[in-house]
């Protein structure tokens, strides 16, 4: 666990960042547990020794990157999701998106140039597994010299096979707004932090989003053009509360979902996945993706 400590810019007091990257790591490690409370403003205040305003830009870093809900007024958030599991990077076995993909992106941040392709519903799985390269980007850790990231998301005007209402069709437009919102908000954070190593760590970063025409039924993460993640979407009946109202749903849990690694230094079916994939996201991405627009 990273030692946690005051200010590292010379100050006294730490900054909102500094604060958002402890909590971050409390809930890595699971110090802040999945379902239980964040502690109140007041009580980070007094243990941080800062004003409330950092406090609530700490929460907000933390909100934007998927890791806290049920925010309402008066009460502290909950930990959205729980920590991920820390495996060996050359682990190939099967695991859950949440175990897995932190530790793969991890590993591809060791390189000097570093490249991601993403298809997925959401990006909330991606920029919860960023936030550990970056942290280290910050911190002098890791130097690679260049990020390139591109991500196909679903065009906001789909009809979506899901997340869609299970019995009451009034209520499609709200689980559609709800999904529209998750996805701008995670993919805005997500490109924020990333540009935001330009001017912290004169790093070359490009961050690139589009528009797909249909809801896609599996997600692939590439790396660095050797390597391929692949997991199913898995549909489930749930239900969940959009606006104060329990709407039943056909929804997808990607972080639960199983991802299968293929290596393209590995056999040679492994390899000629890796490379099929790469050819078919690149022909997604120049013929039928559309530019997206992340703006509510």
């Amino acid at each position: 666990m990273t030692p946690e400590r005051g200010a590292t810019n010379g100050t006294t007091k730490p900054s909102s960042e500094e604060v958002a990257d402890i909590l971050r790591e409390r809930i890595r490690t699971g110090v802040l547990k999945t379902g239980a409370h964040m502690p109140t403003q007041a009580q980070l205040v007094q243990e941080f020794g800062v004003e409330r305003g950092a406090i609530r830009k700490a929460v907000e870093h933390l909100k934007s990157e998927g890791m806290l809900t049920a925010v309402t007024r008066g009460a502290p958030p909950r930990i959205a999701g729980p920590p991920p599991v820390v495996v060996e990077a050359d682990d190939d076995e099967p695991q859950q998106t949440a175990a897995l993909l932190g530790p793969k992106i991890l590993a591809a941040f060791g390189a000097p140039e570093v490249r991601i392709d993403a298809l997925c519903l959401t990006a909330e799985s991606l920029a919860l597994a960023l936030a550990e390269p970056l942290q280290r980007i910050r911190s002098g850790r890791l130097t690679p010299r260049s990020v390139k990231v591109r991500i196909l998301l679903p065009d906001r005007h789909l009809d979506l096979a899901f997340p869609r209402p299970a019995d009451d069709a009034e209520d499609a437009a709200q689980v559609h707004e709800r999904w529209l919102h998750l996805r701008n908000i995670q993919g805005a954070a997500m490109r924020h932090h990333l540009l935001a190593m330009r001017s912290t760590r004169d790093l070359d970063v490009e961050v690139t989003f589009r528009a797909l025409p249909f809801t896609p039924p599996v997600k692939i993460y590439l790396l660095n053009d050797t390597e391929a993640l692949f997991a199913y979407y898995t549909v489930t009946r749930r239900p969940e509360q959009i606006d104060g109202n329990t709407v039943e749903l056909f929804d997808v849990l990607g972080s639960d979902s199983t991802l299968f690694t293929f290596n393209g230094d590995g056999e040679a079916r492994d390899g000629a996945f890796v490379a099929e994939s790469s050819k078919w996201f690149e022909g997604l991405w120049t013929t039928v993706a559309t530019d997206l627009n992340l703006e509510p």
